[in-house]
């Protein structure tokens, strides 16, 4: 069941809303898009977001879905930006928890489902994946890689959570800004719209969702394995650069999965950020095989 649209601070891109998606695990903060006037429904998209990111992070990939017959639904997951979530728990926060609200989101769609996952997101869908894979038609992992994140970006997420140990969330995004828009991973300081948006999605963030899906990125095992025997077709996109997970890595990760693989020039670790239209291009291309 679906609930109409709410009003919220980030504004949906033309032809879609912003609204609740009401699931047996509870409601979810998305951002649903149809296919464009005229166009005739192919499949239906659910679009995970990475590590301090959210929904708002595929604005710019809806209409160009849109326009290729996919209706394309962006969640905030369990305490990330307008889904709401414990501050302090982080017990559902697990990996295995958050696997289960994506599997609930994709009942709630009531439709067969290409599931995207961004970096985080790509690992959370993977393990949804691996509970259940029935729910979906084709996985694509959006520079998500197969294990680990890169040393560099593990001093990073040591940094964060060094500062929200003592400070709070506030207080880390003016030490953020007075560092400068950090890379990634997720980029707090860096996305889809005015800075103001920027800092009002940080605070909305529950600190125990960082620190719990931090520690994940910085230890999660190679899976690739398990994955390869999934019977789904399978799709590994990236950016022509990544700091989080090397390029060549997943490159050999495709390999190993048998998987699909795009590289899409110019982009770097938000493919959906820095080159919206070829990365919706190349993922309605490998949905329409």
């Amino acid at each position: 069941m679906t609930r109409p649209s709410i009003a919220t601070p980030f504004p949906p891109p033309p032809g879609a809303r912003s609204r609740a998606l009401r699931t047996e695990r509870g409601e979810f903060a998305v951002v649903d898009a149809p296919v464009a006037a005229g166009v005739e429904q192919r499949g239906v998209a659910l679009l995970l977001p990475g590590f301090t990111g959210s929904k708002e992070d595929f604005h710019r990939l809806h209409e160009p879905l849109a326009a290729r017959g996919y209706r394309s639904i962006a969640v905030d997951g369990r305490g990330q930006n307008e889904s709401d979530g414990p501050a302090e728990d982080e017990s559902p926060y697990a990996q295995e928890e958050l696997a289960k609200d994506v599997l609930a989101q994709a009942a709630a769609l009531d439709a067969p489902v290409h599931l995207v996952g961004h970096s985080l997101g790509g690992q959370i869908a993977r393990a949804a994946v691996l509970l259940d894979h029935s729910p979906f038609v084709s996985f694509t992992l959006l520079s998500s890689g197969p294990g680990e994140i890169s040393e560099s970006q593990k001093q990073r997420v040591k940094l964060l959570h060094d500062a929200l140990a003592v400070m709070s969330m506030s207080q880390v995004w003016a030490a953020i800004l007075a560092m400068g828009p950090p890379e990634e991973v997720g980029g707090p300081a860096r996305g889809f719209g005015k800075l103001e948006q920027m800092r009002l999605r940080w605070l909305n963030h529950k600190p125990a969702q960082l620190l719990t899906t931090g520690r994940q990125l910085c230890v999660e095992p190679d899976r690739v394995g398990e994955l390869a025997t999934v019977p789904l077709p399978l799709h590994v996109l990236s950016g022509a650069r990544d700091d989080t997970w090397p390029v060549p890595l997943l490159d050999a990760m495709a390999e190993d999965l048998r998987a699909h693989r795009t590289v899409v020039p110019g982009a770097e670790h938000s493919p959906n950020l820095d080159k919206p239209l070829p990365t919706a291009h190349a993922l309605a291309d490998f949905w329409d095989r």
